[in-house]
């Protein structure tokens, strides 16, 4: 039976292991086993790996596959992406090549504003604020200075600063609402601190503003955080060829597949049980890419979706035209990333992953991310609206099916080679290797 135990993380490593495989395994050998497997040979990278969170007990690996032929802006990527699901990683390939050899990907940044907020509550005269506001203003600015300076030298720093009222929505609620640009990093701990210093301020100087009454002097500061939705940090993926140029083989011509691909998009902007299904596939794209460059996937996705949702209804991210005989297909999303701070100067294989990418501004990245997201929604949609999903996706599956009845490498071959014209499914993966194993 579990039980809890105080001081957890004062223990060493070894007995934060003891204490977990002798409290919740019933082999304690195996479970210590499996953890130690997963620890790096090279103690300094495990070091490394260890001091990233707390209490670590091991590393949960994730594969790291590329995808090449990424043609975006007329310059050659091969992407990585870090991701456990099939079929991922070689359908952004598919995607790639295919857009190759008609153009590739054009990308462009709309806009790279971040924002912050402090809230706070207020219970007097508006008008009064509002003139309080006016006059605190430049000091928000100037005491901010010496956490603002080495980014305001590089180009970037506070952008603005608005007093915005909320008491529609709560009884004495106000924000005050700060845009940023934080060029090459994501910028979480600088807006943070520079949130926490207006914080600090508006309340001191709130003290000695003379026309505020003894109440009114009480603001209360609830929390200063940074926004992870970003609907002014845009970033554009498109591709576009004629009609007649997306056939590959007879099977279907490029006009019935622009056409019923075009249906699949505008079905998904106004469905949202089919839109939620459609935007995950982006995000496989996306999600991939962001970790593997050692960015905060979580909230790429929180504020992907909010965005996806900013007109009321949840819908599609993606979209797309025939006009004129041109079949068009684009995405524009919110993406606040970063190519500096964080984890991408400790982990080794971000910075591999970051020199793959040859070194990418944040900007750069927002687009190489955005059309890893294009990519996968294209492969997706190609698939379902031709083939069906599961045709191709359960042979990328298949191996781990097999891995998972413990196949030996020469029923490996046999099996992929005879799921080239059979449907793969478990039952019919389990059947097969039953009967080739009575063979022998």
């Amino acid at each position: 039976m579990s039980k809890s135990i105080s001081g957890f993380s004062k223990l060493s490593k070894t007995k934060k292991i003891e204490w977990i495989v002798n409290t919740y395994f019933s082999n304690s050998k195996e479970a210590k086993d499996i953890i130690k497997q997963y620890w790096n040979t090279n103690a300094k990278i495990q070091q490394l790996h260890d001091e990233f969170i707390e209490n670590t007990i091991t590393n949960y690996y994730l594969p790291l596959g590329v995808a090449p032929n990424f043609l975006i802006n007329d310059k050659i990527y091969t992407i990585p992406m870090a991701i456990e699901e099939s079929s991922v990683v070689a359908a952004a390939s598919k995607a790639a090549k295919f857009w190759l050899d008609r153009g590739g990907f054009k990308t462009k940044v709309i806009s790279t504003i971040k924002i912050g907020q402090v809230h706070f509550m207020y219970h007097g005269d508006y008008n009064k604020l509002k003139t309080f506001f006016k006059q605190v203003k430049p000091q928000l600015l100037n005491d901010t200075t010496s956490i603002t300076k080495n980014m305001t030298a590089r180009g970037g720093g506070v952008l603005d600063i608005e007093l915005r009222n909320k008491t529609n929505e709560i009884p004495g609620y106000f924000q005050l609402h700060v845009s940023f640009e934080t060029l090459d990093a994501m910028g979480a701990n600088f807006i943070n601190s520079c949130l926490e210093q207006f914080a600090k301020t508006f309340k001191n100087e709130a003290q000695s503003f003379n026309l505020f009454s003894d109440q009114e002097k009480q603001i209360d500061i609830v929390m200063s955080i940074l926004s992870n939705y970003v609907p002014d940090c845009l970033v554009r993926a498109e591709v576009s060829c004629k009609v007649e140029d997306l056939s590959e083989s007879n099977s279907i011509s490029g006009e019935v597949f622009a056409h019923k691909f075009v249906q699949a998009v505008n079905i998904a902007e106004i469905e949202p049980y089919r839109a939620v299904t459609h935007n995950k596939g982006i995000m496989n794209g996306i999600d991939a890419v962001v970790l593997a460059t050692g960015n905060d996937f979580r909230a790429i996705e929180a504020g992907v979706h909010a965005y996806a949702s900013r007109q009321g209804r949840y819908s599609s991210l993606s979209h797309a035209s025939i006009t004129d005989g041109i079949f068009k297909f684009w995405i524009e999303i919110p993406l606040a990333l970063g190519t500096v701070g964080g984890l991408t100067k400790l982990h080794p294989l971000v910075k591999l992953a970051l020199e793959l990418l040859h070194h990418p501004s944040a900007k750069e990245l927002m687009q190489i991310v955005a059309v890893a997201g294009l990519a996968q929604n294209f492969a997706a949609l190609r698939s379902l609206t031709t083939t069906g999903i599961q045709q191709g996706h359960m042979k990328m599956h298949l191996m781990n099916i097999l891995n998972q009845f413990g196949a030996n490498d020469t029923e490996k071959l046999a099996l992929t080679e005879h799921f080239k014209s059979h449907t793969v499914s478990h039952s019919a993966v389990s059947e097969a290797l039953q009967n080739l194993r009575l063979k022998d």
